[in-house]
């Protein structure tokens, strides 16, 4: 597995994302609040961030209610918590790079909690900066080969704006910069090509690879920050082998 394919695509192939659902409407619900505050705005159409937070929790089935009680939460038309945004640096198992964003309304348990994980689980919770330079952020869309005939998404992609199109095993990868995102996954939307995933994140300029035991202390590592109350988003320049991934379902 490419380690340019994120830990989402990892918990993607694990299934661990049906079986969290309540943990990832909690998450998406947290960054909607925070992104009509920060905003300035409950429109989507005036703020981006907004926008891509509510595509977010459509694509995950979140009812339309909880959408807007959470939009209202962040404009103050309903009494909501004050969140706190940080981002978190560190070191899994073999020296594989983790970052990780997080909105919390105790940062004090936050990083007590994060530091906690990253011990428990061979992992080393660094400085801010040790690691965020060896990732980039990135629009990106994960495409069965299968789905799609690579002249066609090629031309489709490009086209509306995307920086690669690249292979990765039985997958294509669409890469795009954040702000050309929304209009490549339009494109893409409107060419009726299904995807496995399409988010704006920090994809990893190189890779770490991992075997074996290290492997699999890395992915319970990753677990265990993505279970974290206080955690929202996890990245790893970890390249682990497609059979622990599957080993471990």
């Amino acid at each position: 597995m490419s380690g340019h394919s994120k830990w989402s695509t990892i918990k993607h192939k694990k299934g661990a994302a049906d079986a969290k659902r309540g943990k990832i409407f909690t998450k998406l619900i947290k960054e909607i609040t925070v992104a009509a505050r920060m905003g300035g705005s409950g429109d989507i159409n005036t703020n981006p961030r907004l926008r891509t937070a509510v595509l977010a929790a459509k694509a995950e089935n979140m009812p339309k209610d909880n959408i807007e009680r959470a939009i209202k939460k962040g404009t103050g038309e309903l009494e909501g918590v004050n969140y706190e945004e940080s981002t978190y640096e560190g070191y899994g198992p073999g020296g594989a790079a983790i970052f990780l964003e997080s909105l919390t309304d105790n940062k004090n348990r936050a990083v007590a909690d994060i530091r906690h994980i990253f011990n428990k689980r061979g992992g080393n919770l660094g400085e801010n900066g040790c690691v965020a330079w060896m990732f980039d952020k990135k629009g990106y869309i994960n495409i069965e080969k299968k789905a799609v005939e690579e002249d066609a998404l090629m031309e489709t992609a490009i086209d509306a704006g995307a920086e690669d199109v690249r292979e990765d095993g039985e997958n294509f990868e669409v890469i795009t910069a954040p702000e050309d995102f929304e209009a490549v996954k339009e494109a893409i939307d409107n060419a009726s090509i299904p995807y496995l995933e399409a988010e704006v994140t920090m994809l990893p300029q190189t890779v770490t690879n991992l075997e074996g035991k290290e492997a699999e202390q890395m992915i319970r590592l990753m677990e265990a920050l993505d279970d974290c109350e206080d955690v929202q988003k996890v990245y790893t320049n970890a390249d682990i082998p497609e059979d622990i991934v599957n080993s471990m379902n």
